[in-house]
């Protein structure tokens, strides 16, 4: 027994390798994401080109796999191949129960992010920055206020400072000397507040400058004509970090307001690289169990059909782990014992066949050989008793023989034609001169038969031989003409039909005789069944084998008293 094994069609974008990509390119985008992030928040940029690149990367690579599994089930849509239904109403099944799912949280995510960007659009942060700032200058105008109070008691009073007031961090003397330098002659405070000398012998605040002023505000005074102090005062060590805060916020919210004019674009951003991504795997995953679980199935219902047909060779292999692995090892179990059991059917019909065939044939040859032998006996027994008139009855006897010889050479040659492997010919019969041919043999001979014929142009071919269609027809026509007892109507009908995508024509041979009895009707195609008292019963058999042998089908229908019809369906040639 030859096998035809086969095996599911399975897509490329199963789940298995899907949950890998997934994963590769969520690892990508976490290597990624904290750089933009960083960028984002605190350096206020939208994500540049190559983040974008980046991150849509995996839509990108999904939507690709999408597309390819679309196209795939719109081929499967358009081929209409089996189960595509109901792949399309898995599928379906599917989809509804992620919209389902997703439906919630898109909502409730959707109204939670509006909320919370309108309550950030509702922050007026040029106010905050505002009052932030004016409130650091008041506090610096008030401490420098009473900073020029306690200078206003120091002027004019060149001794060194031994009690500090309120407020002051330290006071610093220096001498002017001969040759202009500065040599520090009194010290009293805290140690911040001691420099090498100040950077001016001018009056006036000097300029602050960070580190060297954390907290403090400096003045220099002259408070005689070779003295010169340095008086600090404390501002604490909050004030400046407070400051620094302050314009460290006031950039935030800069930022801040940045951020919210593009917060629909970053919303958009979100949405296409954590939630969209999430829904087309979802979706590719659903195409791809749907198919996984209607391939056995499409499977199975092709062998069954072409088991239907007759074809035992099919045999299904199973993936490991298959769900239907089970029905479809039953299955090819069942298909193997239908072929084990078909042979053995067609063997013992065919031994049955061949049994009657032998047995019908030895019934047709001993028919005719009793009038042989009766007519040799006749011819030895006046030969041997009266010698002289044996030539009365040697022609007689003599036609005798020759007439059944004759019955059973015809005998032979049919059963030789019906038992001998017939080749299906590849040449090809132009029908409408074949029919013109066989009917104008029969005009001459039965003058009383009405050949009625209707045919398809002459360019139209059939795939058979020549002689082998005119044997097909000239049976056909002879048993009308039988069954007509040598008068009436022959209607003769070719028409084109299409099964299966395949063209045939459609030849009908209809007679005005007598009909077949419902009791032969099952008999008609049977070896050596006739109803005629001349016939051998296999012309009809003959008929059907040539037809079936070039892929063709016959069949009649009759009714008694009113006639009967033959069709015969044969291949379209190319020509």
């Amino acid at each position: 027994m030859k096998t035809v094994k086969t095996r599911p069609r399975y897509s490329i974008l199963n789940v298995r390798g899907l949950v890998v990509i997934y994963v590769l390119l969520c690892v990508l985008t976490v290597l990624f994401s904290r750089s933009f992030f960083s960028g984002t928040l605190y350096d206020g940029k939208v994500p540049s080109l190559l983040s974008m690149a980046v991150f849509f990367t995996i839509p990108a690579v999904l939507l690709v796999f999408l597309g390819i599994a679309a196209a795939n089930l719109i081929g499967d849509v358009a081929a209409r191949r089996p189960g595509i239904k109901f792949k399309i109403r898995l599928l379906g099944y599917f989809i509804i129960i992620v919209i389902f799912a997703a439906a919630p949280m898109t909502i409730v995510t959707g109204i939670s992010l509006s909320e919370i960007v309108r309550f950030w659009q509702s922050v007026d942060t040029d106010a905050a920055k505002a009052a932030a700032s004016a409130f650091a200058v008041d506090n610096y105008f008030f401490h420098v206020e009473n900073f020029e109070g306690i200078l206003a008691g120091m002027r004019g009073n060149p001794a060194p400072v031994t009690a500090l007031p309120a407020g002051i961090a330290s006071v610093q003397d220096f001498r002017i000397t001969a040759d202009g330098r500065l040599e520090e002659t009194a010290f009293t405070g805290s140690e911040k507040g001691r420099l090498e000398g100040p950077p001016t012998q001018t009056e006036g605040y000097l300029t602050r400058e960070l580190p060297r002023d954390l907290g403090l505000i400096r003045y220099v005074m002259l408070p005689g004509r070779s003295t010169v102090r340095l008086v600090s005062y404390n501002l604490g060590e909050d004030f400046d970090l407070g400051m620094a805060a302050i314009e460290n916020q006031g950039e935030r919210f800069s930022l801040i307001d940045m951020l919210r004019e593009n917060a629909r674009i970053l919303l958009l951003f979100y949405y296409g690289v954590f939630f969209f991504p999430t829904l087309l795997m979802t979706v590719i995953i659903a195409i791809s169990f749907a198919r996984r679980v209607t391939n056995p199935i499409v499977e199975l219902t092709e062998a069954t059909r072409r088991v239907a047909e007759g074809d035992f060779s099919i045999q299904i292999l199973a993936r490991r782990g298959d769900e239907l692995g089970l029905l479809i090892r039953s299955f090819n179990a069942m298909v193997q014992d239908l072929e084990k059991s078909r042979a053995a059917l067609v063997k013992a019909e065919k031994i049955s066949i061949w049994q009657n065939m032998a047995q019908q044939l030895a019934h047709e040859i001993k028919n005719p050989l009793t009038p042989i032998k009766l007519s040799a006996e006749r011819v030895l027994r006046r030969w041997r008793n009266e010698p002289e008139q044996i030539g009365g009855i040697i022609e007689d006897s003599m036609l005798a023989i020759i007439q059944e010889t004759e019955g059973l050479n015809r005998l032979l040659n049919e059963f030789r034609t019906f038992s001998k492997p017939m080749e299906p010919s590849k040449s090809q019969c132009r029908i409408a001169e074949a029919v013109e041919e066989v009917i104008s043999l029969y005009r001459g001979s039965y003058p009383e038969v009405l050949f009625d014929i209707e045919i398809v142009p002459d360019d139209v071919t059939v795939k058979i031989d020549k002689n082998r269609f005119s044997q097909i027809l000239s049976n056909l026509v002879i048993n009308a003409i039988a069954a007509m007892d040598g008068g009436g109507i022959i209607e003769i009908r070719i028409d084109l039909v299409k099964k299966r995508e395949v063209e045939f024509c459609r030849l009908s041979v209809r007679d005005t005789g007598k009909g077949i009895a419902k009791q032969d009707s099952d008999q008609i195609f049977v070896p050596y069944y006739t109803t005629k008292k001349s016939g051998t019963g296999l012309g009809l058999p003959i008929v059907e084998r040539i037809v079936n042998d070039h892929g063709g089908v016959i069949w009649f229908n009759s009714a008694e008293g009113t006639g009967t019809t033959f069709f015969i369906d044969l291949p379209v040639g190319d020509a």
